[in-house]
């Protein structure tokens, strides 16, 4: 039996869950995985039984456990070399933005929260100047490291979807959900990254989720 677990939260919602499991997938690491159903109130008991800090993405593999999406991404990263650039100036670039996504844009994951059922409905009250801000600044990003260095490829970095395209994934999402058009360039690569077949297997198996896991506290945002 494989004791290694990759334990989530319901794949139509939870934004670290994804970047978790693309983390762990890209590192072809074999772990079974866990879905907790997240509760309405932001809550989730059941997590807190299992996770050190209450929260998911949570990963047990040969006997070491790891938490937070960027941790995990780090540990992935040890077993599986290249899913962070080779080259130092592009490493150190892709590490600098994907630790800027893990503490910021508090103001686009408020006003969006990830659901993988929604589709181009932007917000019924309109966007702030803070929403705003971030989508300009994820937009910044997104288009400096295509043209520095992504030019040979459809990703960040170029041809190979690595760690910072996991943990900007679900901001991609978010954007497709709420009808945000960026930059032409960053247009192209929210394409690129949905039509991934890492991302069109998460949304497939959200789309597979019971009926009773969506949340009316999502589901209710025009």
């Amino acid at each position: 039996m494989n004791d290694s677990i990759l334990v989530i939260g319901t794949r139509r919602y939870s934004s670290w869950s994804l970047r978790g499991w693309l983390a762990v997938r890209l590192a072809g690491l074999d772990v079974r995985e866990q879905v907790i159903p997240l509760a309405d109130n932001g809550e989730t008991p059941a997590i807190r039984t299992i996770s050190p800090n209450g929260k998911v993405p949570y990963l047990e593999h040969d006997g070491a456990a790891v938490w937070e999406s960027l941790a995990i991404c780090e540990y992935c990263a040890e077993q599986a070399p290249g899913l962070w650039p080779a080259d130092a100036r592009a490493r150190a670039y892709a590490r600098s933005i994907a630790a800027e996504m893990h503490a910021g844009f508090r103001a686009v994951r408020a006003a969006m929260p990830m659901n993988t059922g929604r589709d181009n409905r932007s917000l019924a009250a309109g966007t702030t100047a803070d929403i705003d801000a971030d989508i300009a600044r994820i937009d910044a990003i997104w288009t400096e490291a295509r043209l520095d260095f992504g030019k040979d490829g459809n990703f960040l970095f170029g041809e190979k979807f690595g760690m910072a395209d996991a943990m900007f994934a679900p901001i991609v999402s978010r954007f497709l959900s709420y009808g945000v058009s960026p930059s032409p360039e960053s247009r192209a690569y929210m394409t690129a990254v949905r039509a991934h077949p890492l991302m069109e297997e998460w949304y497939q198996l959200a789309a597979q989720e019971p009926k009773e896991w969506q949340q009316a506290r999502f589901e209710g945002i025009a």
